[in-house]
Protein backbone atom coordinates (compact mmCIF):
# COMPACT_ATOMS: atom_id res chain seq x y z
CA UNK A 1 0.00 0.00 0.00
CA UNK A 2 2.07 3.04 -1.27
CA UNK A 3 0.64 6.25 -0.80
CA UNK A 4 -0.37 8.17 -3.75
CA UNK A 5 -3.14 10.70 -2.06
CA UNK A 6 -2.32 13.31 0.32
CA UNK A 7 -4.80 15.77 1.40
CA UNK A 8 -3.94 19.89 0.92
CA UNK A 9 -5.30 21.93 4.15
CA UNK A 10 -4.85 25.79 4.19
CA UNK A 11 -4.33 27.60 7.18
CA UNK A 12 -6.69 30.21 7.85
CA UNK A 13 -5.27 33.38 9.62
CA UNK A 14 -7.07 37.06 10.78
CA UNK A 15 -7.39 38.84 7.47
CA UNK A 16 -8.08 42.02 8.88
CA UNK A 17 -4.68 41.72 11.02
CA UNK A 18 -2.82 40.95 7.85
CA UNK A 19 -4.24 44.34 6.13
CA UNK A 20 -3.57 46.38 9.39
CA UNK A 21 0.28 45.04 9.38
CA UNK A 22 0.71 45.56 5.27
CA UNK A 23 -0.06 48.97 6.32
CA UNK A 24 2.71 48.84 8.65
CA UNK A 25 5.56 47.12 7.29
CA UNK A 26 4.48 48.13 3.53
CA UNK A 27 5.67 44.01 2.62
CA UNK A 28 3.66 41.89 0.12
CA UNK A 29 0.48 40.47 1.76
CA UNK A 30 1.42 36.77 1.86
CA UNK A 31 4.23 37.52 4.00
CA UNK A 32 2.36 39.42 6.36
CA UNK A 33 0.17 36.84 6.41
CA UNK A 34 2.99 34.39 8.00
CA UNK A 35 3.63 36.46 10.45
CA UNK A 36 0.82 37.01 11.74
CA UNK A 37 0.21 33.66 11.79
CA UNK A 38 2.91 33.51 13.94
CA UNK A 39 1.57 36.03 16.64
CA UNK A 40 3.47 38.55 15.39
CA UNK A 41 0.89 41.92 14.47
CA UNK A 42 2.85 44.78 15.10
CA UNK A 43 6.23 46.96 13.73
CA UNK A 44 8.19 46.10 16.95
CA UNK A 45 7.15 42.60 17.03
CA UNK A 46 8.07 42.13 13.48
CA UNK A 47 11.64 43.73 14.11
CA UNK A 48 12.35 41.30 16.68
CA UNK A 49 11.14 38.28 14.85
CA UNK A 50 13.39 39.52 11.95
CA UNK A 51 16.93 40.43 13.90
CA UNK A 52 17.03 38.38 17.31
CA UNK A 53 19.10 39.52 19.80
CA UNK A 54 21.21 37.98 22.54
CA UNK A 55 19.76 40.40 24.69
CA UNK A 56 16.53 38.59 24.63
CA UNK A 57 17.73 35.91 26.63
CA UNK A 58 15.64 35.28 29.72
CA UNK A 59 17.17 35.83 33.08
CA UNK A 60 18.64 31.79 33.90
CA UNK A 61 17.61 32.49 37.42
CA UNK A 62 14.17 32.38 36.49
CA UNK A 63 14.35 28.52 36.06
CA UNK A 64 13.49 26.74 39.09
CA UNK A 65 17.29 25.70 41.49
CA UNK A 66 19.07 27.57 38.85
CA UNK A 67 20.68 29.55 42.16
CA UNK A 68 21.41 26.15 43.64
CA UNK A 69 22.84 24.59 41.28
CA UNK A 70 25.16 27.55 40.83
CA UNK A 71 25.86 27.60 44.39
CA UNK A 72 26.71 23.83 44.18
CA UNK A 73 29.52 24.29 41.33
CA UNK A 74 30.68 27.19 43.27
CA UNK A 75 31.49 25.05 46.51
CA UNK A 76 33.31 22.25 43.52
CA UNK A 77 35.63 24.28 42.15
CA UNK A 78 36.37 25.80 45.35
CA UNK A 79 37.06 22.94 47.20
CA UNK A 80 38.50 21.33 44.56
CA UNK A 81 35.60 18.51 43.61
CA UNK A 82 35.75 16.55 40.92
CA UNK A 83 32.88 17.22 38.50
CA UNK A 84 31.63 14.72 35.80
CA UNK A 85 29.23 16.35 32.80
CA UNK A 86 26.92 12.99 32.48
CA UNK A 87 24.64 12.95 29.28
CA UNK A 88 22.69 11.14 26.85
CA UNK A 89 24.29 9.56 23.63
CA UNK A 90 22.20 11.18 21.40
CA UNK A 91 22.72 14.57 19.74
CA UNK A 92 21.43 16.32 21.72
CA UNK A 93 23.07 14.64 24.77
CA UNK A 94 26.28 14.80 23.40
CA UNK A 95 26.22 18.32 22.62
CA UNK A 96 25.10 19.39 26.06
CA UNK A 97 27.66 17.68 27.68
CA UNK A 98 30.33 19.21 25.30
CA UNK A 99 28.84 22.66 25.56
CA UNK A 100 28.70 22.44 29.77
CA UNK A 101 32.84 20.26 29.61
CA UNK A 102 33.81 22.79 27.29
CA UNK A 103 33.01 25.68 29.54
CA UNK A 104 33.59 24.79 33.14
CA UNK A 105 36.72 23.25 32.00
CA UNK A 106 38.25 27.19 31.99
CA UNK A 107 37.13 27.54 35.72
CA UNK A 108 37.67 23.48 36.86
CA UNK A 109 40.66 21.35 36.22
CA UNK A 110 39.11 18.32 38.04
CA UNK A 111 36.46 17.66 35.32
CA UNK A 112 35.24 14.49 33.28
CA UNK A 113 32.82 13.48 31.07
CA UNK A 114 30.72 10.67 30.50
CA UNK A 115 28.50 9.21 27.78
CA UNK A 116 26.70 5.36 28.49
CA UNK A 117 26.63 2.75 26.19
CA UNK A 118 23.62 2.35 24.62
CA UNK A 119 24.24 -1.36 24.19
CA UNK A 120 25.83 -1.89 27.71
CA UNK A 121 23.69 0.67 29.79
CA UNK A 122 21.00 1.82 28.01
CA UNK A 123 19.27 4.68 28.01
CA UNK A 124 19.46 7.45 30.86
CA UNK A 125 21.49 7.48 34.24
CA UNK A 126 23.18 4.02 34.92
CA UNK A 127 24.50 2.51 37.88
CA UNK A 128 27.61 1.44 35.67
CA UNK A 129 28.24 5.28 35.44
CA UNK A 130 27.42 6.16 39.40
CA UNK A 131 29.99 3.06 39.97
CA UNK A 132 32.34 4.21 38.17
CA UNK A 133 32.22 7.81 39.35
CA UNK A 134 32.57 6.88 42.74
CA UNK A 135 35.87 4.63 41.53
CA UNK A 136 37.28 7.70 40.52
CA UNK A 137 36.33 10.12 42.91
CA UNK A 138 33.76 12.17 41.44
CA UNK A 139 31.55 14.08 43.88
CA UNK A 140 29.08 15.95 41.75
CA UNK A 141 27.27 14.98 38.99
CA UNK A 142 25.94 17.50 36.58
CA UNK A 143 23.78 15.12 34.35
CA UNK A 144 21.80 16.27 31.29
CA UNK A 145 19.23 15.69 28.63
CA UNK A 146 18.14 12.71 30.84
CA UNK A 147 18.07 11.91 34.31
CA UNK A 148 14.39 13.73 35.30
CA UNK A 149 12.51 10.15 36.51
CA UNK A 150 16.01 8.82 37.94
CA UNK A 151 14.72 8.75 40.85
CA UNK A 152 16.45 5.67 42.05
CA UNK A 153 19.78 5.64 40.85
CA UNK A 154 20.01 9.39 41.90
CA UNK A 155 19.21 8.35 45.46
CA UNK A 156 22.09 5.51 45.31
CA UNK A 157 24.37 8.00 44.32
CA UNK A 158 23.72 10.35 46.88
CA UNK A 159 24.31 7.72 49.70
CA UNK A 160 27.44 6.92 48.36
CA UNK A 161 28.06 10.34 48.65
CA UNK A 162 27.71 11.84 44.87
CA UNK A 163 25.27 15.01 44.71
CA UNK A 164 23.76 15.55 40.92
CA UNK A 165 22.42 18.68 39.29
CA UNK A 166 19.79 17.61 36.49
CA UNK A 167 19.67 19.24 33.61
CA UNK A 168 16.56 17.92 31.69
CA UNK A 169 14.03 19.37 29.09
CA UNK A 170 11.58 15.76 29.41
CA UNK A 171 8.14 15.78 31.33
CA UNK A 172 8.99 15.00 34.85
CA UNK A 173 7.17 12.76 36.43
CA UNK A 174 4.67 13.45 39.94
CA UNK A 175 8.18 12.49 41.64
CA UNK A 176 11.47 14.37 41.44
CA UNK A 177 15.16 12.83 42.17
CA UNK A 178 16.66 13.69 45.34
CA UNK A 179 19.54 15.88 43.30
CA UNK A 180 20.50 18.66 44.62
CA UNK A 181 19.13 20.83 41.93
CA UNK A 182 16.60 19.80 39.66
CA UNK A 183 16.46 22.19 36.19
CA UNK A 184 13.67 21.61 33.81
CA UNK A 185 11.48 24.20 33.06
CA UNK A 186 8.65 21.96 32.43
CA UNK A 187 8.76 21.20 36.47
CA UNK A 188 4.93 21.81 37.54
CA UNK A 189 6.46 24.25 39.82
CA UNK A 190 9.41 25.94 37.42
CA UNK A 191 7.89 29.73 36.02
CA UNK A 192 10.96 30.25 33.71
CA UNK A 193 8.72 31.92 30.69
CA UNK A 194 10.39 29.25 27.59
CA UNK A 195 9.23 25.52 28.11
CA UNK A 196 10.44 24.43 24.91
CA UNK A 197 14.64 24.46 25.20
CA UNK A 198 16.52 21.81 24.24
CA UNK A 199 19.00 19.61 26.53
CA UNK A 200 21.87 21.54 25.59
CA UNK A 201 20.01 24.49 25.70
CA UNK A 202 19.45 23.70 29.57
CA UNK A 203 23.01 23.20 29.63
CA UNK A 204 23.84 26.56 27.50
CA UNK A 205 21.51 28.40 30.50
CA UNK A 206 23.77 26.74 33.30
CA UNK A 207 27.07 28.14 31.92
CA UNK A 208 25.14 31.74 31.54
CA UNK A 209 24.07 31.69 34.93
CA UNK A 210 27.45 30.86 36.14
CA UNK A 211 28.79 33.75 34.32
CA UNK A 212 26.33 36.26 35.49
CA UNK A 213 26.79 35.32 39.29
CA UNK A 214 30.60 34.83 39.17
CA UNK A 215 30.92 38.15 36.62
CA UNK A 216 32.40 36.28 34.18
CA UNK A 217 32.84 37.48 30.24
CA UNK A 218 29.84 35.58 28.44
CA UNK A 219 31.57 35.29 25.52
CA UNK A 220 32.85 32.18 26.69
CA UNK A 221 28.88 30.84 26.55
CA UNK A 222 28.44 32.85 23.42
CA UNK A 223 31.01 31.08 22.01
CA UNK A 224 29.78 28.06 21.81
CA UNK A 225 26.35 28.53 20.41
CA UNK A 226 27.01 26.72 17.54
CA UNK A 227 26.86 23.77 19.56
CA UNK A 228 22.95 24.84 20.91
CA UNK A 229 22.25 25.44 17.01
CA UNK A 230 23.03 21.48 16.26
CA UNK A 231 20.83 20.01 19.45
CA UNK A 232 18.25 22.66 18.24
CA UNK A 233 18.21 21.10 14.59
CA UNK A 234 18.30 17.51 15.48
CA UNK A 235 16.35 17.12 18.88
CA UNK A 236 13.55 18.69 16.16
CA UNK A 237 12.23 21.45 19.45
CA UNK A 238 10.24 24.35 18.13
CA UNK A 239 12.30 27.10 16.51
CA UNK A 240 10.53 30.13 18.40
CA UNK A 241 11.03 31.96 21.44
CA UNK A 242 13.93 31.27 23.31
CA UNK A 243 14.71 28.89 20.26
CA UNK A 244 14.91 31.26 17.80
CA UNK A 245 17.24 33.07 19.12
CA UNK A 246 19.86 30.84 19.78
CA UNK A 247 19.27 29.31 16.54
CA UNK A 248 19.47 32.68 14.92
CA UNK A 249 23.08 33.01 16.46
CA UNK A 250 24.00 29.29 16.61
CA UNK A 251 23.79 29.51 13.05
CA UNK A 252 25.91 32.50 12.49
CA UNK A 253 28.42 31.20 15.04
CA UNK A 254 28.30 27.65 12.92
CA UNK A 255 29.29 29.49 9.47
CA UNK A 256 31.53 31.98 10.92
CA UNK A 257 33.72 30.18 13.11
CA UNK A 258 33.01 27.07 14.64
CA UNK A 259 33.97 24.40 17.06
CA UNK A 260 37.13 22.66 15.27
CA UNK A 261 35.65 19.65 15.28
CA UNK A 262 32.02 21.12 13.81
CA UNK A 263 34.49 22.88 11.11
CA UNK A 264 36.08 19.30 10.27
CA UNK A 265 32.81 17.52 10.03
CA UNK A 266 31.80 20.43 8.04
CA UNK A 267 35.08 20.19 5.23
CA UNK A 268 34.35 16.34 5.33
CA UNK A 269 30.46 16.82 4.23
CA UNK A 270 31.32 18.59 1.25
CA UNK A 271 29.07 21.58 1.95
CA UNK A 272 30.30 24.48 0.32
CA UNK A 273 27.33 26.97 0.88
CA UNK A 274 26.17 29.02 4.26
CA UNK A 275 24.67 26.15 6.31
CA UNK A 276 21.17 26.26 7.29
CA UNK A 277 18.87 24.09 9.77
CA UNK A 278 18.24 21.57 7.30
CA UNK A 279 21.92 21.20 6.53
CA UNK A 280 21.98 20.22 10.54
CA UNK A 281 19.50 17.79 10.15
CA UNK A 282 20.52 15.62 7.16
CA UNK A 283 24.59 16.44 7.22
CA UNK A 284 25.91 17.09 10.51
CA UNK A 285 23.14 15.51 13.12
CA UNK A 286 23.60 11.80 11.64
CA UNK A 287 26.93 12.02 11.30
CA UNK A 288 27.57 12.60 15.57
CA UNK A 289 24.23 10.27 16.35
CA UNK A 290 26.45 7.65 14.38
CA UNK A 291 28.66 7.64 16.83
CA UNK A 292 26.20 6.54 19.29
CA UNK A 293 24.76 4.27 17.10
CA UNK A 294 27.67 2.33 16.00
CA UNK A 295 29.83 2.39 18.71
CA UNK A 296 30.45 4.80 21.95
CA UNK A 297 28.98 8.03 22.09
CA UNK A 298 31.87 8.95 23.52
CA UNK A 299 33.83 9.98 20.18
CA UNK A 300 31.23 12.35 19.25
CA UNK A 301 32.14 14.55 22.97
CA UNK A 302 35.59 14.03 21.90
CA UNK A 303 35.30 15.37 18.68
CA UNK A 304 33.04 18.72 19.35
CA UNK A 305 35.36 19.28 22.38
CA UNK A 306 38.89 18.88 20.50
CA UNK A 307 40.27 22.38 20.61
CA UNK A 308 42.10 22.47 17.17
CA UNK A 309 45.58 22.15 19.30
CA UNK A 310 45.80 18.75 18.14
CA UNK A 311 44.76 16.09 15.47
CA UNK A 312 41.54 14.91 17.46
CA UNK A 313 39.12 18.02 15.19
CA UNK A 314 40.75 15.89 11.58
CA UNK A 315 40.66 12.24 12.85
CA UNK A 316 37.12 12.46 14.98
CA UNK A 317 35.72 13.76 12.02
CA UNK A 318 36.75 10.55 10.27
CA UNK A 319 35.90 8.22 12.80
CA UNK A 320 32.20 9.82 12.90
CA UNK A 321 32.12 9.63 8.70
CA UNK A 322 32.93 6.20 8.30
CA UNK A 323 30.30 5.40 11.55
CA UNK A 324 27.63 7.22 9.32
CA UNK A 325 28.67 5.43 6.26
CA UNK A 326 28.43 2.36 8.22
CA UNK A 327 24.87 3.54 9.83
CA UNK A 328 23.06 4.30 6.57
CA UNK A 329 24.59 0.72 4.83
CA UNK A 330 22.64 -0.96 7.96
CA UNK A 331 20.05 1.02 7.59
CA UNK A 332 19.72 0.93 4.16
CA UNK A 333 19.57 -2.83 4.49
CA UNK A 334 17.03 -3.48 7.05
CA UNK A 335 15.00 -0.72 5.55
CA UNK A 336 14.45 -2.88 2.39
CA UNK A 337 14.19 -5.69 4.25
CA UNK A 338 11.32 -4.67 5.94
CA UNK A 339 9.36 -3.27 3.41
CA UNK A 340 9.60 -6.43 1.33
CA UNK A 341 8.05 -7.71 4.55
CA UNK A 342 5.24 -5.39 4.02
CA UNK A 343 4.25 -5.78 0.35
CA UNK A 344 5.12 -8.98 -0.11
CA UNK A 345 2.33 -10.15 2.41
CA UNK A 346 -1.05 -9.38 1.87
CA UNK A 347 -2.09 -9.50 5.33
CA UNK A 348 0.75 -6.89 6.30
CA UNK A 349 -0.64 -4.83 3.47
CA UNK A 350 -4.05 -4.86 4.56
CA UNK A 351 -2.80 -4.03 8.11
CA UNK A 352 -3.92 -0.06 9.92
CA UNK A 353 -0.38 -0.39 11.65
CA UNK A 354 2.82 -1.58 11.27
CA UNK A 355 4.61 -4.36 14.05
CA UNK A 356 7.97 -5.77 12.45
CA UNK A 357 10.27 -8.32 14.41
CA UNK A 358 13.60 -9.79 13.66
CA UNK A 359 16.27 -10.67 15.99
CA UNK A 360 18.84 -9.61 14.50
CA UNK A 361 18.24 -6.04 13.21
CA UNK A 362 20.75 -3.46 14.49
CA UNK A 363 19.11 -1.69 17.44
CA UNK A 364 20.79 1.25 16.60
CA UNK A 365 18.85 1.78 13.81
CA UNK A 366 15.87 0.52 14.29
CA UNK A 367 14.44 4.52 15.17
CA UNK A 368 15.04 5.33 11.83
CA UNK A 369 13.62 2.56 10.04
CA UNK A 370 10.71 2.61 12.18
CA UNK A 371 10.52 6.80 10.57
CA UNK A 372 11.34 5.50 6.81
CA UNK A 373 8.18 3.52 6.78
CA UNK A 374 6.40 5.28 8.67
CA UNK A 375 6.50 7.49 5.91
CA UNK A 376 6.17 5.03 3.23
CA UNK A 377 2.75 3.44 4.16
CA UNK A 378 1.56 6.39 6.80
CA UNK A 379 0.70 4.30 9.68
CA UNK A 380 1.49 3.58 13.23
CA UNK A 381 4.69 1.62 12.94
CA UNK A 382 7.22 -0.14 15.44
CA UNK A 383 10.09 -2.17 14.76
CA UNK A 384 11.36 -4.23 17.02
CA UNK A 385 14.75 -6.24 17.29
CA UNK A 386 16.42 -8.60 20.08
CA UNK A 387 18.92 -7.37 22.62
CA UNK A 388 20.33 -9.71 25.05
CA UNK A 389 17.30 -11.39 26.28
CA UNK A 390 15.34 -8.77 26.23
CA UNK A 391 13.06 -7.17 22.74
CA UNK A 392 13.39 -3.93 22.52
CA UNK A 393 11.92 -1.26 19.79
CA UNK A 394 11.25 1.84 18.56
CA UNK A 395 7.90 3.29 17.77
CA UNK A 396 6.68 5.87 15.42
CA UNK A 397 3.38 7.97 14.27
CA UNK A 398 1.18 9.47 11.74
CA UNK A 399 0.00 12.91 12.34
CA UNK A 400 -3.19 12.91 15.18
CA UNK A 401 -2.57 9.58 16.38
CA UNK A 402 -1.01 9.06 19.75
CA UNK A 403 1.33 5.85 19.50
CA UNK A 404 1.96 6.38 23.10
CA UNK A 405 -1.43 5.72 23.92
CA UNK A 406 -1.38 2.87 21.40
CA UNK A 407 1.43 1.28 23.30
CA UNK A 408 0.26 2.09 26.63
CA UNK A 409 -3.30 0.00 25.88
CA UNK A 410 -1.13 -3.21 25.59
CA UNK A 411 1.54 -1.99 29.32
CA UNK A 412 0.60 -5.89 30.53
CA UNK A 413 2.82 -6.79 28.04
CA UNK A 414 5.07 -4.73 27.97
CA UNK A 415 7.83 -4.24 30.46
CA UNK A 416 9.17 -0.93 29.99
CA UNK A 417 8.21 2.03 27.81
CA UNK A 418 8.12 5.78 27.26
CA UNK A 419 8.06 8.23 24.96
CA UNK A 420 5.19 10.82 23.81
CA UNK A 421 2.59 11.04 21.17
CA UNK A 422 4.46 10.71 17.57
CA UNK A 423 8.09 8.73 19.30
CA UNK A 424 8.01 6.06 22.00
CA UNK A 425 10.94 3.27 22.80
CA UNK A 426 9.66 0.19 24.88
CA UNK A 427 10.88 -3.17 26.02
CA UNK A 428 9.03 -6.70 26.08
CA UNK A 429 10.05 -10.20 26.23
CA UNK A 430 10.00 -12.10 23.61
CA UNK A 431 7.56 -14.58 24.88
CA UNK A 432 5.16 -11.69 24.41
CA UNK A 433 6.00 -10.33 20.89
CA UNK A 434 3.29 -12.35 19.23
CA UNK A 435 0.20 -11.04 21.07
CA UNK A 436 2.08 -7.67 21.34
CA UNK A 437 1.81 -7.33 17.90
CA UNK A 438 -2.11 -8.66 17.70
CA UNK A 439 -3.20 -6.34 20.69
CA UNK A 440 -1.83 -3.49 19.07
CA UNK A 441 -3.25 -3.89 15.71
CA UNK A 442 -6.45 -4.26 17.31
CA UNK A 443 -6.26 -1.34 19.59
CA UNK A 444 -5.23 0.62 16.30
CA UNK A 445 -7.57 -0.93 14.08
CA UNK A 446 -10.14 -0.16 16.67
CA UNK A 447 -9.19 3.66 16.92
CA UNK A 448 -7.60 5.46 14.11
CA UNK A 449 -9.45 6.83 11.61
CA UNK A 450 -9.38 6.96 7.38
CA UNK A 451 -8.54 10.17 7.39
CA UNK A 452 -5.37 9.86 9.88
CA UNK A 453 -4.09 7.16 7.74
CA UNK A 454 -4.33 10.22 4.87
CA UNK A 455 -1.01 12.28 4.61
CA UNK A 456 -1.23 16.36 5.04
CA UNK A 457 0.16 19.13 3.53
CA UNK A 458 -0.65 22.36 5.03
CA UNK A 459 -1.05 24.89 2.19
CA UNK A 460 -0.03 28.23 4.06
CA UNK A 461 -1.05 30.84 1.42
CA UNK A 462 -1.70 30.66 -2.03
CA UNK A 463 0.26 32.78 -4.39
CA UNK A 464 0.52 34.40 -8.48
CA UNK A 465 3.86 33.30 -10.12
CA UNK A 466 4.55 36.77 -10.87
CA UNK A 467 4.47 37.55 -7.39
CA UNK A 468 7.90 35.30 -6.40
CA UNK A 469 10.72 38.00 -7.01
CA UNK A 470 13.81 38.44 -5.79
CA UNK A 471 12.63 41.44 -3.41
CA UNK A 472 9.92 38.62 -2.62
CA UNK A 473 12.40 36.14 -1.29
CA UNK A 474 15.03 38.39 0.09
CA UNK A 475 12.03 39.04 2.69
CA UNK A 476 10.89 35.79 2.40
CA UNK A 477 14.24 33.97 3.63
CA UNK A 478 14.73 36.25 6.49
CA UNK A 479 12.20 34.50 8.56
CA UNK A 480 14.44 31.38 8.76
CA UNK A 481 15.83 29.78 10.69
CA UNK A 482 12.94 27.56 9.32
CA UNK A 483 12.15 24.23 11.67
CA UNK A 484 8.87 23.26 13.98
CA UNK A 485 6.63 26.34 14.91
CA UNK A 486 8.40 28.26 12.15
CA UNK A 487 8.69 25.86 9.34
CA UNK A 488 9.43 26.92 5.64
CA UNK A 489 6.13 28.03 4.25
CA UNK A 490 4.46 26.02 1.41
CA UNK A 491 2.45 27.78 -1.20
CA UNK A 492 0.09 26.56 -3.82
CA UNK A 493 -0.19 28.06 -7.38
CA UNK A 494 -3.14 26.95 -9.09
CA UNK A 495 -3.80 26.48 -13.07
CA UNK A 496 -0.23 26.14 -13.99
CA UNK A 497 1.06 24.68 -17.30
CA UNK A 498 3.97 23.44 -18.85
CA UNK A 499 6.06 25.75 -21.32
CA UNK A 500 6.92 22.54 -23.09
CA UNK A 501 9.97 22.30 -21.40
CA UNK A 502 9.68 20.52 -18.25
CA UNK A 503 11.14 17.11 -18.43
CA UNK A 504 12.08 13.99 -16.60
CA UNK A 505 15.30 13.72 -14.98
CA UNK A 506 17.58 11.07 -13.29
CA UNK A 507 14.64 8.66 -13.73
CA UNK A 508 12.28 9.62 -11.30
CA UNK A 509 12.50 13.58 -10.52
CA UNK A 510 10.72 16.66 -12.72
CA UNK A 511 12.53 19.52 -14.14
CA UNK A 512 9.47 21.92 -14.40
CA UNK A 513 9.22 24.33 -16.50
CA UNK A 514 5.69 26.13 -16.00
CA UNK A 515 3.33 29.52 -16.17
CA UNK A 516 0.37 30.73 -15.46
CA UNK A 517 -1.83 32.94 -17.62
CA UNK A 518 -0.29 36.40 -16.47
CA UNK A 519 3.62 34.90 -15.41
CA UNK A 520 6.63 34.93 -16.60
CA UNK A 521 7.81 31.42 -17.00
CA UNK A 522 9.10 29.77 -13.70
CA UNK A 523 11.46 26.94 -13.39
CA UNK A 524 11.20 23.93 -10.48
CA UNK A 525 12.22 20.63 -9.63
CA UNK A 526 10.25 17.68 -7.97
CA UNK A 527 12.00 15.01 -6.60
CA UNK A 528 10.49 11.21 -6.62
CA UNK A 529 7.31 12.75 -8.78
CA UNK A 530 8.58 11.37 -12.41
CA UNK A 531 4.83 9.53 -12.20
CA UNK A 532 3.12 12.62 -12.34
CA UNK A 533 4.43 13.53 -15.78
CA UNK A 534 1.79 11.97 -17.86
CA UNK A 535 -0.39 15.45 -16.46
CA UNK A 536 2.10 17.71 -16.86
CA UNK A 537 2.55 17.25 -20.65
CA UNK A 538 -1.34 16.85 -21.42
CA UNK A 539 -1.12 20.48 -21.85
CA UNK A 540 -3.71 20.86 -19.30
CA UNK A 541 -3.89 22.81 -16.35
CA UNK A 542 -2.93 21.41 -12.84
CA UNK A 543 -2.44 22.84 -9.27
CA UNK A 544 1.26 22.39 -7.10
CA UNK A 545 2.38 23.16 -3.84
CA UNK A 546 5.64 24.41 -2.88
CA UNK A 547 8.48 25.91 -1.39
CA UNK A 548 11.01 28.62 -2.67
CA UNK A 549 14.53 28.32 -2.64
CA UNK A 550 17.84 29.18 -4.42
CA UNK A 551 19.69 27.07 -7.01
CA UNK A 552 23.22 26.95 -7.12
CA UNK A 553 24.86 26.22 -10.53
CA UNK A 554 28.17 27.14 -12.06
CA UNK A 555 28.10 29.49 -10.03
CA UNK A 556 24.84 31.11 -10.74
CA UNK A 557 22.23 31.66 -8.42
CA UNK A 558 18.56 31.93 -9.48
CA UNK A 559 15.21 30.92 -7.20
CA UNK A 560 13.64 27.54 -8.33
CA UNK A 561 10.23 25.62 -7.07
CA UNK A 562 11.05 22.79 -5.02
CA UNK A 563 7.68 21.42 -5.60
CA UNK A 564 5.67 18.88 -3.30
CA UNK A 565 2.69 17.27 -5.00
CA UNK A 566 0.80 18.07 -7.89
CA UNK A 567 -3.03 17.99 -8.76
CA UNK A 568 -5.29 18.37 -11.75
CA UNK A 569 -6.65 21.36 -12.04
CA UNK A 570 -10.45 22.56 -11.77
CA UNK A 571 -9.69 25.40 -13.61
CA UNK A 572 -10.38 24.92 -17.28
CA UNK A 573 -7.42 25.20 -19.22
CA UNK A 574 -8.82 27.85 -21.99
CA UNK A 575 -8.63 30.53 -18.87
CA UNK A 576 -4.86 30.41 -18.21
CA UNK A 577 -3.79 29.03 -21.85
Amino acid sequence: MVIEQTKWVSTHVDEERVMLLQKNLKIHPVLCRFLVDRGINTFDQAKRFFRPSLRELHNPFLMKDMDIAIGRINDAIYYGEKILIYGDYDVDGTTAVATVYSFFKNFCKNIDYYIPNRYKEGYGVSYEAIKWAKENNFTLIICLDCGIKAIEKVAYAKSIGIDFIIGDHHLPGVELPPAVAVLDPKRSDCNYPYKELSGCGIGFKLAQAYCIFNRKDIQLVYDLLDLSVVSIASDIVPIAGENRVLAFHGLDKLNEKPQPGLRSMIQLSGIKTKLSISDIVFVLGPRINAAGRMDDASDAVKLLTATGLNGHADNGAEILQQRNTERKEVDSTITQEAVNMIINDEVQLSKKSTVLYKPDWHKGVIGIVASRLMQRFYRPTVILTRSNDMVTGSARSVKNYNIYEAINACSELIDQFGGHKYAAGLTIQPKNVDQFIKQFETYVNDTITDEQLVPEIIIDADIRLKDITDQFYNILKQFAPFGPANMKPIFRATGVYDTGHSGIVGETHIRFNIKQKDSFSVKGIGYGMSHFFEIIESGQPFDICFTIEENNFRNQTSLQLNVKDLKPSEVNALTVG
